[in-house]
């Protein structure tokens, strides 16, 4: 029992001593010690005084409890408060270079420019900051930066303090990096994020998602047709994307925004049935036809035969940007295909009851559809095209597509779908037409008509 309150009191008497002989922290002084605790906005550092020192915890950077701290004292007296910041003014070169050395941040102030950079005061000492190194990016205007405080990394320091180099680029470079690294956790295919619209091109824009620059491709702005990325962003916008591919270690990241808009694909075939009437705008040309956006999102193609009759594919009314007209012919909804008329469809086969309507020798109007080497092909209906050999058209050369022309009914072979018509035959019909009209009318001013005067002769001849 004595021998504990002997111990007891040797231990008291040596604290006692020692905090006789404790010397309090100045401001400015550099102090090391160990992270005892963390209680909401604050950290407790353990440095050998009587209490612990006060450090903001927002400044521990990843540092938890048991792990040693380097900092400045930026208060003294009843409590100590340190910072891993360096208080302006207040350091000597010492400790300016013990912050060099660690790799702390320090404060300063831009007091003037000068030939490629900035007059900076750090720590009460004249400093150089390189016009690259105060900001990241293209420095816009470089008088915006002076009369403002920062922090700055100090990269060089000479031995007599004459020749300090500091770099506010330096640290913005690690802070973004440290956004970079926690952003990088949160982005994979799939991913919804919200970023900011960094920079724009031709072929898209590039959106930075904390640190992390996206792609965002024109092609993948919005459902309907964008020519110009300028249409639907702009830079500084806050846009919602979604993350559709990452490649080359996450170096390479596809964003989407039209994955959020309704794909009007989903019930196209309900909505254009073959022979539903449709109005749009030619967008895109190739040598087989026009693709025609028929609402956002929805392109359809009309084939170079689906042109209106007498129409040539370099026609203006087919130029990109008009507005046209027709009708849908097919849609595929799961190959995302819909074809496209500028004439008009046929909405049931015009072929099951074809031998019924156009019987052999019937005269019918027609319109020329094309030209070919066998003859002229006609558009009897829509989607009924006959043929007028060259044999039985005598004045072929004069016609066009988009001529109306008369033709008499050869043949039908609804097996087949095939259709022989003639010009010349319809020609000779018609002119006999005309021939019995006016032997008719004769007879009738005559007041006796060819059959009346062989009844009459035959009654003379009894």
């Amino acid at each position: 029992m004595s021998q504990s309150r002997d111990n007891a009191d040797t231990t008291f008497a040596e604290a006692f001593e020692a905090s006789l002989n404790f010397k309090t922290p100045e401001q400015g002084e550099l102090l090391r010690g160990t992270i005892v605790s963390i209680s909401g906005d604050d950290a407790y550092i353990s440095y050998g005084g009587p209490s612990e020192a006060v450090m903001s915890a927002a400044e521990l950077e990843g540092l938890d409890v048991g792990d040693t701290i380097e900092a400045t004292v930026v208060k003294a007296g009843s409590e100590i408060r340190i910072s891993r910041k360096m208080l302006k003014g207040k350091a000597s070169l010492d400790q300016l270079r013990q912050t060099y050395e660690a790799r702390l941040p320090v404060e300063g102030k831009v007091t003037g420019r000068n030939k490629g950079g900035f007059e900076v005061t750090v720590a009460g000492l004249r400093a150089f900051c390189p016009l690259s190194q105060i900001a990241l990016g293209k420095i816009e205007n470089p008088d915006a930066f002076v009369n403002q405080t920062y922090e700055f990394r100090v990269t060089e320091l000479s031995d007599d303090g004459r020749r300090i180099v500091v770099s506010r680029a330096a640290l913005m470079k690690e802070e973004a990096a440290a956004r970079a690294e926690e952003a990088r956790k949160t982005i994979y295919p799939g991913a919804e994020l919200s970023g900011r619209v960094k920079t724009l091109t031709p072929f898209g824009a590039f959106v930075d998602l904390g640190g992390i620059d996206g792609l965002l491709h024109v092609s993948e702005m919005s459902r309907r047709r964008v020519v110009d990325p300028k249409e639907v962003v702009s830079v500084g916008q806050e846009v919602h994307v979604k993350v559709i591919k990452v490649e080359n270690d996450g170096k390479r990241i596809s964003l989407s925004m039209k994955d959020f808009e309704n794909d009007p694909w989903a019930d196209v075939a309900e909505r254009y049935a073959p022979g539903t009437p449709f109005t749009g705008k030619i967008v895109r040309s190739t040598d087989f036809g026009f693709f025609i956006e028929v609402e956002p999102g929805l392109d359809g193609l009309v084939h170079v035969s689906q042109l209106p009759l007498g129409v040539k594919p370099n026609d203006a009314s087919v130029g990109i940007g008009q507005s046209v007209s027709g009708w849908v012919r097919e849609v595929d909804a799961s190959k995302r295909r819909l074809s496209l008329s500028l004439r008009e469809v046929a909405i049931n086969d015009p072929w099951e009851s074809v031998g019924q309507k156009y019987p052999t020798g019937k005269v019918i109007e027609a319109i020329i559809d094309h030209l070919g080497a066998p003859g002229v092909f006609v558009q009897i209906e829509p989607g009924l095209v006959g043929l007028v050999p060259n044999s039985e058209i005598t004045e072929g050369g004069s016609l066009k597509p988009g001529d109306k022309i008369v033709v008499r009914v050869m043949s039908v072979d609804s097996n087949r779908k095939r259709i022989s018509l003639s010009h010349d035959a319809a020609k000779a019909a018609a002119e006999r037409e005309e021939y019995s009209k006016f032997m008719d009318d004769q007879r009738g001013v005559e007041g006796e008509s060819a059959m009346a005067l062989a009844f009459r002769r035959a009654m003379e001849r009894k």
